[in-house]
């Protein structure tokens, strides 16, 4: 049982693998609409991100009197009415919401990128460590630009991410498909 999901799988995507094409080229096509559209882009993932907020907060709010017993019912209420409140909030104003967002991922981007420097710094004999020394370099980067650049960055960053997400991911699926087109027709032959 170990090797067969493995071979069901790789036989699945060979067989399938035109599905596989045509829902990376619909993801490529999607985030390169976020991108060229970043400010409706930013407000759409802001408005999930509210949604998943208010679901989420009525979610721990119903949990804390569920389990009144184990000792955090005061705190599982108090995070659950944040969170609910301010999906609400965000929901009301999402271009608020979406500047709130936009400093949120520039301080995320900027620390990750100065945890990854010097992560490098201290792999760095091993082989790759230039690599994580770039990815932090770029993070930061992107972390101070989209701060420096605040509150215009607003308008664009969280789109112009998402859709680079949405794209990336896209292609790899594509590269899935037209791999396993490639080992189907070397397998045929």
């Amino acid at each position: 049982m170990s090797d067969t999901p493995n071979l069901s799988v790789t036989q699945t995507v060979r067989e399938k693998w035109g599905w596989f094409l045509a829902l990376g080229i619909m993801l490529v096509i999607g985030g390169m609409l976020m991108i060229t559209l970043p400010l409706a882009s930013s407000i759409a993932v802001t408005l999930v991100i509210a949604a998943v907020f208010v679901v989420g907060g009525i979610l721990q709010i119903w949990h804390a009197f569920s389990v009144t017993g184990w000792g955090g019912f005061i705190w599982d209420i108090a995070t659950g009415a944040i969170a609910l409140v301010g999906g609400i909030a965000v929901y009301f104003n999402p271009v608020v919401g979406a500047a709130a967002l936009t400093l949120v991922v520039a301080a995320v981007l900027l620390a990750q990128g100065i945890a990854q420097v010097l992560l490098s710094l201290k792999i760095r004999p091993h082989d790759g460590w230039g690599w994580v020394l770039a990815a932090g370099i770029i993070s930061a980067i992107a972390g101070l630009c989209i701060w420096f650049e605040f509150p215009t960055s607003a308008v664009w960053a969280l789109g112009v991410l998402a859709g680079a997400s949405v794209l990336f991911n896209g292609w790899s699926f594509i590269a899935i498909a037209l791999a396993a087109r490639a080992a189907g027709k070397r397998t045929a032959s």
